[in-house]
């Protein structure tokens, strides 16, 4: 049976990391807007928080969206708080309708400029 899901949390931008100057100056890293969802904010629990620890990561916030494949874990999210979290894993939930992912955020330490 299919679990229904809402996204009533807030909406989470996208941007994937790409190379911001004008030519012909030097490349600079910054971020383009890829897209953009609502969410919903899941527990951080236990076992994610042992296994991102024991992978050196500190997991800020797990938001579940609706799927889409072309999203990475190269690239940057921005959710309701304003700030930059790069997404280090992605997990693909099944018996969730509408299909969803859930990506785990983790907060930047180098902030990029947003195009």
């Amino acid at each position: 049976m299919q679990k229904p899901q809402t996204f009533n949390d807030g909406i989470v931008k996208i941007y994937e990391v790409t190379n911001i100057a004008e030519p012909p100056l030097r490349p600079v890293e910054g971020l383009a807007l890829k897209d953009s969802f609502r969410y919903k904010e899941r527990t951080v629990g236990l076992t994610r928080t042992s296994v991102a620890m024991q992978n050196g990561v500190t997991v800020a916030y797990v938001l579940r969206c609706q799927r889409k494949r072309s999203i990475s874990t190269q690239d940057i999210a921005i959710p309701n708080d304003g700030k930059q979290y790069r997404i280090t894993r992605i997990q693909y939930p099944e018996d969730i309708t509408p299909p969803v992912m859930d990506i785990e955020l983790q907060e930047v330490t180098t902030v990029y400029e947003i195009t």
